[in-house]
Order: structure tokens, then C-alpha cells, then sequence
């Protein structure tokens, strides 16, 4: 099993630090869209689907 490791170290190493940054991307995208913040940054005015990204808030 060490052999194995030591073989593949630069892959495993590799392979971990590509898990971490797509984790923080994840999470980043998870946390700005219960801010309410858009994932794109052309604006939303002109946007067709609007209405589904910021459904607006009906009053009772």
C-alpha cells in the first residue's frame, strides 16, 4: 500500500487540491444565492427569465 502512494502522490495531491476549489466554488455560489445576488453579471432587466430567478414579492 505505501508503494501505491508514493506512485500516485502527484495525482492524489492534484486531485485534492481540484476538490477544494470546486468545493469554495460551490459554496460561494450556495452562500451568493441566499444573498440574492445574480450568478451571472449581465444585470437582470432584460433578462427573459426574470421572473424566475427574482420572483417578485407579493403583498398580503
Amino acid at each position: 500500500m505505501p508503494a501505491w502512494l508514493a506512485e500516485n502522490l502527484g495525482t492524489i495531491v492534484v486531485s485534492a487540491i481540484l476538490i477544494v476549489i470546486f468545493g469554495a466554488i460551490v459554496a460561494r455560489l450556495i452562500k451568493n444565492k441566499k444573498e440574492g445576488k445574480s450568478s451571472c453579471s449581465c444585470g437582470c432587466s432584460d433578462c427573459a427569465m426574470r421572473e424566475q430567478c427574482h420572483p417578485e414579492k407579493k403583498e398580503k
